[in-house]
């Protein structure tokens, strides 16, 4: 990665736009991890996702996270494997890989890798961006990163309105306030089907925390 370019481009653009362009609420910002390793994870309903979760880490963090990425998307035009590689920094993921390659590499292994390195990995568990600001079902993978790193705290957020900002399929950018609610740490030494119950609670709960609409 260029860190100088990634800074720039999240100091200049990025942070702007969140603030200024769309405005941004986080509640409980104090919860979000100030060093890793630390896995956080949140879910997905655009694009900006993962542009306002790094926006709110600060740019004195840039450097230690990587936002996990399907490689089948975003690696496969040159424009756009040299943007999310170089500025956003992603960690590509194969999707379509389940079982462990032909040298025995488990498939969360990259993500372990930087985990270990001592880096904050963002996570989108529902696996792809779903239909604005609703829940999708979330997959497993963060139960067994969970198994594999009981040490690495994992912290939920729950963000509302950048679905609506720039929703799955559009490329014009709609003015709409953002609100994020960072949950309580997960506790990662629960049984897979018990971790995944937990996320789902969290999440839940982090919801209703949304304002009632009177209009």
């Amino acid at each position: 990665m260029n860190h100088f370019l990634r800074t720039l481009f999240f100091a200049l653009v990025v942070r702007p736009i969140m603030m200024v362009v769309l405005g941004t609420n986080v509640r409980r910002r104090e919860w979000l991890p100030t060093t890793g390793p630390a896995l956080i994870v949140a879910n997905h309903n655009s694009h900006l996702d993962v542009f306002a979760l790094m926006n709110i880490l600060g740019l004195s963090r840039l450097r230690h996270v990587r936002p996990v990425a399907a490689a089948d998307y975003f690696l496969t035009r040159p424009l756009r494997r040299w943007f999310s590689t170089r500025i956003v920094g992603i960690l590509a993921i194969d999707r379509t890989n389940t079982k462990r390659d032909s040298d025995g590499k488990h498939p969360l292994e990259p993500i372990s890798e930087v985990l270990r390195a001592g880096g904050i990995v963002l996570l989108f568990p529902e696996g792809t961006r779903g239909e604005p600001e609703k829940l999708e079902a979330f997959q497993s993978g963060v139960a067994h990163l969970a198994k594999r790193h009981p040490e690495v705290p994992i912290t939920p957020v729950f963000m509302h309105g950048l679905g609506k900002a720039l929703p799955k399929g559009e490329a014009l950018l709609v003015p709409f306030f953002c609100d994020v609610f960072v949950g309580e740490k997960l506790n990662s030494e629960l049984p897979k089907k018990e971790f995944m119950n937990q996320l789902c609670e969290s999440f839940t709960k982090l919801s209703q925390e949304l304002p009632v609409q009177t209009w």
